[in-house]
């Protein structure tokens, strides 16, 4: 991919939007929310696009639900109005969404298919977290849930079903068994991407829409690039 594309308001990649909410497909390296980076959010660019959209004068109502990491891509969920965020909020806090991700790692998991639980713990210094057999101190559980869903030329393709969401838990969790996530210096892949990317996308998300109350499923194609554009 050479050149990191990042999102603007008018390559923005809108996945569904009614009155409450906006769902977008995030590209690696869009940071979801703003930083000491000081490099302009998705949550601003969302919120340019509404204003251009709908003509807006004034400022535009976004919230933030739930993040994604920045190399990562995939859903992400924005409230539209500050009467869905709190029930948003409540949706992600109480796992009443499914999550599935998917990952491409080098090397073959021994077992095509398994659950993962470990016990993870931050270290904020490092924005980093560590992967443990055994609880430890400080350290919260981890459970996800993978199956290899395609083999590549180099690589294997992952579907994760995440049932936990921690702080780069799949990330974590797979350098502990090995199989780290292409493009993944921080855990244990032996080069980066050209993009600073990593191989990890939000799939699909599927929810009770807050307010209408009726099931909603969204899924994002993974970013253009030889070894994405070889998945199913």
């Amino acid at each position: 991919m050479g050149n990191k594309t990042v999102s603007n308001a008018k390559n923005l990649q809108v996945l569904y939007e009614d009155n409450h909410l906006i769902v977008v497909n995030k590209r690696p390296g869009d940071l979801v929310q703003g930083d000491k980076t000081g490099d302009v959010p998705l949550n601003e660019v969302v919120k340019h696009y509404l204003k251009e959209k709908y003509k807006k004068p004034g400022n535009v109502y976004l919230g933030v639900p739930h993040r994604l990491d920045r190399p990562t891509s995939g859903i992400v969920v924005f409230a539209k109005t500050s009467k869905v965020l709190p029930r948003l909020n409540k949706l992600f806090a109480e796992k009443k969404t499914t999550k599935t991700y998917w990952a491409v790692v080098k090397n073959n998991p021994t077992k095509e298919s398994d659950t993962l639980v470990h016990w993870l713990r931050r270290n904020p210094k490092q924005n980093k977290s560590y992967a443990n057999k055994k609880e430890v101190p400080d350290s919260k559980k981890a459970i996800l849930a993978y199956r290899v869903i395609k083999k590549l030329d180099n690589y294997f393709l992952l579907e994760i079903d995440l049932i936990t969401g921690r702080h780069h838990q799949i990330r974590a969790q797979m350098s502990a068994i090995g199989r780290p996530i292409k493009g993944d210096l921080k855990y244990g892949f032996d080069r980066s991407n050209k993009d600073a990317s990593i191989h990890l996308h939000a799939r699909s998300l599927s929810f009770v829409h807050p307010v209408k109350k009726e099931p909603l499923t969204l899924s994002a194609p993974p970013p253009r690039d030889p070894v994405w554009d070889a998945c199913p």
